[in-house]
């Protein structure tokens, strides 16, 4: 029992003072194990010993409690979900969509391997780690800043999440699915790989000339930890020193085998050309050989080759340009060296996306290999888009948009200057300088976006997708706590807490309950989300989040949930979907077993095997080919006035032959409807060999599948997820 002194009995007498007083003592006690009617019964009894003026039950009935003046110490175990609630789980099939396809990309791409019992995860385990983890990061910071956790509250949200992202009401992203509440984040305390994406700008080089290689060692770095980087070409015009001869007597530089150490080596080797410093020899001996295993992160080594390439290849790049002015050209060459370098690794995945100024016609054509045939071995590595400037004239940009898909239009004007557009300019994004990847968020320079997927087709009505849209928000709402290793992101992030909470299936809802369902739907879920932010903002006593809507384009998440992706429509009503794996996956025995057609890769006939699932969205549905430019223009502006006040991802696909002409008089209506837009020439399905979708009837849909069989993968052998490679 807590001795109360002197003054704190005196305050029994005190009407109004004391229960001032006194309940603040009330209020900071929160017992970790108490039930919420416990905690109500101690309230109840000591209202009563307060009215009846008796210090002596008022002690009673606060018990174990104390007063702020000497706080208990606070529980420091981690925040775990009950075994009684995850037992109901266990032997539940989670709804994975797309006859097996959902549940393969699941054990390809996001289960881990559970280090107490040597096996990958089964979904129960993998939403409880991410749960679990989520609701840990909350445990810190609420005691970490002294603001009162209430353990069963906290239980009990997290069993709503539990149970929403289990049924794949939402999902996070693929970056949380697959890092949330394990050694990455748990240990290692990397926070940046939670999230989706960020931006850097080169203008930096500029302003801060004593370290120009950042902006490149920064898209490094996060690229090695999954996350997609987005950067721009304003360092164009950077005087390059070039460096100086290495010494006869020098010592090598010893690279360390880690992301910390490969990301030193490419920023020594660029301070060499950028600041005139000595060329660095490299010595690569401590990097583990191909295909040793990584602890911690996960994966196999892709060896010392990948980073010797890129060294030789930046070399090849800068050389140019010792004692010249750096143009947009080099930047994007380098950024796309590191991209190429960090993917071929097959480990850590990651996205790039470019943005050039619109008059700069070197940088429109960098993705014309007819041009520049010598980009085609890396300039993949990114999509690039140009910084329109709205009431600009479009011809030369879509006369090139015409020929091969790119650029991209980001309307950075509109970025700024608006949340949802359907009022007014607020100006809320006035430090925006770029975006993500797909563009789906807008972005200051060093700042990290993490996004959510929330799935309304899987929903009864409206009042259930607000309570998924609750959870969904808190999830990415939480990410925001966890700091980064960059003290300029930290920076923009902790100011601007920004999120993106989005949808995907949104073809397969507006063909269930129409365009006008999809707008109420819309209209409610953004405004409910303000009010969440409001509230769990002052619940965390940090900044409400600058924007927290999207619309992502999404790739494999949706596909767990048998969603189509984003806003698009589908390549068909019916068709063959294939998924990549390695020809040494556990995976693919039992795959043959059941009965799918599994082939060798024509691409990488030594490496992969290629693996077709049949897919079926119904027959309402309307397809791709079916919806003109002008429509697929039409829905983009739909959820830009909606929902999204940060942005839509939407890649329109167009007939070459009869729409291409009308590019440049779309852009001159949409400028002032959309922050962004891409374009891509519809091709044929099935144009070339195991492409990603090929059409099929009806029919061949059902003979594959009357050859399926139940697909058991209890006997797979424990391997580590292979991750996205995009920024998922």
């Amino acid at each position: 029992m807590v001795e109360l002194g002197p003054r704190v009995l005196a305050t029994c007498s005190m009407r109004k003072r004391s229960r001032i007083t006194t309940m603040r003592a009330f209020s900071s006690y929160q017992k970790e194990d108490a039930s919420l009617e416990e905690e109500d019964s101690l309230k109840q009894q000591f209202d009563n010993a307060f009215q009846r003026h008796d210090p002596s039950a008022a002690k009673t009935a606060i018990g174990q409690q104390t007063f702020l003046q000497t706080p208990l110490p606070q529980d420091t175990s981690p925040f775990r979900l009950t075994d009684n609630f995850l037992q109901q789980y266990k032997d539940k099939s989670p709804p994975f969509g797309f006859n097996g396809l959902g549940e393969i990309v699941y054990r390809r791409t996001y289960s881990r391997v559970d280090l107490e019992t040597g096996k990958n995860e089964e979904w129960w385990q993998t939403v409880a780690r991410v749960v679990n983890g989520t609701f840990n990061m909350q445990k810190r910071w609420i005691q970490e800043h002294r603001l009162g956790w209430n353990a069963w509250k906290a239980q009990k949200s997290a069993q709503e999440m539990y149970k929403r992202i289990f049924d794949m009401k939402f999902l996070p992203p693929g970056r949380g699915l697959w890092a949330m509440g394990s050694p990455i984040t748990e240990h290692k305390k990397l926070f940046a790989a939670l999230n989706n994406c960020a931006f850097i700008s080169t203008d930096v080089m500029k302003s801060n000339s004593s370290e120009p290689s950042k902006p490149f060692y920064f898209l490094m770095d996060l690229s090695m930890l999954g996350v997609g980087v987005g950067f721009d070409t304003k360092g164009a015009g950077y005087h390059v020193k070039g460096p100086k001869p290495t010494p006869s007597e020098h010592t090598p530089l010893i690279i360390e085998d880690s992301r910390e150490g490969w990301v030193e080596s490419v920023r020594v080797l660029l301070d060499a050309h950028f600041l005139g410093k000595e060329r660095p020899v490299f010595d690569y001996s401590q990097i583990r050989p191909k295909g040793a295993p990584i602890r911690g992160f996960g994966g196999i080594s892709s060896g010392p080759e990948t980073l010797q390439t890129l060294h030789r290849e930046l070399e090849k790049i800068l050389a140019p340009f010792d004692g010249k002015a750096l143009t947009a050209r080099a930047i994007v060459d380098v950024m796309n060296l590191i991209g190429k370098c960090i993917v071929s690794g097959n480990v850590r995945q990651t996205a790039e996306i470019a943005f050039g100024e619109y008059n700069d016609v070197e940088f429109m054509d960098l993705k014309n290999y007819d041009l520049n045939p010598e980009r085609a071995a890396f300039g993949w590595t990114s999509n690039n888009s140009v910084f329109a400037k709205v009431g600009m004239k479009y011809g030369e940009v879509a006369k090139r948009i015409a020929h091969n898909g790119e650029p991209g239009i980001a309307f950075l004007h509109n970025m700024k200057a608006f949340s949802r557009m359907n009022s007014d300019e607020d100006w809320k994004d006035r430090r925006a300088a770029g975006g993500n990847p797909c563009l789906e968020q807008t972005l200051e320079s060093y700042e990290l976006c993490c996004l959510v997927e929330t799935f309304p087709n899987n929903h009864e009505d409206l009042d259930d997708y607000l309570k998924t849209l609750k959870m969904a928000y808190l999830y990415a709402k939480t990410v925001t706590l966890g700091k980064t290793h960059w003290a300029e992101s930290n920076r923009v992030m902790l100011r601007n807490r920004r999120i993106g909470c989005s949808m995907s299936g949104i073809a397969q809802f507006v063909t269930n309950r129409g365009i006008e369902e999809l707008r109420r739907w819309c209209n409610t879920g953004y405004h409910a989300i303000q009010e969440h932010d409001r509230s769990f903002s002052d619940w965390l006593a940090i900044p409400r989040s600058i924007k927290t809507t999207s619309v992502k384009p999404s790739g494999t998440v949706s596909l767990l949930a048998g969603a189509t992706p984003g806003l698009h429509y589908p390549e068909s009503r019916h068709y063959i979907r294939r998924l990549r794996m390695g020809k040494s996956s556990s995976l693919l025995p039992p795959l043959i077993e059941a009965g799918y057609k599994v082939e060798v890769s024509v691409d990488d006939p030594e490496n992969t095997m290629v693996v077709e699932f049949p897919v079926k969205l119904g027959d309402n549905i309307r397809t791709a080919s079916e919806l003109s430019m002008w429509e697929q223009l039409s829905l983009a502006a739909f959820m830009q006035k909606y929902w999204a006040d940060n942005q839509v991802s939407c890649t329109v696909t167009f007939d070459p032959e009869k729409e291409s002409t009308q590019i440049e008089h779309a852009l001159d209506y949409f400028q002032y409807q959309l922050k962004g837009i891409s374009f891509l020439p519809r091709l044929p399905m099935g144009a070339f060999k195991q492409m990603p979708y090929e059409h099929i009837s009806a029919e061949e849909y059902e003979q594959m599948v009357s050859k399926i069989k139940t697909l058991d993968t209890s006997r797979a052998s424990a391997a580590e997820p292979t991750p996205d490679k995009f920024c998922e």
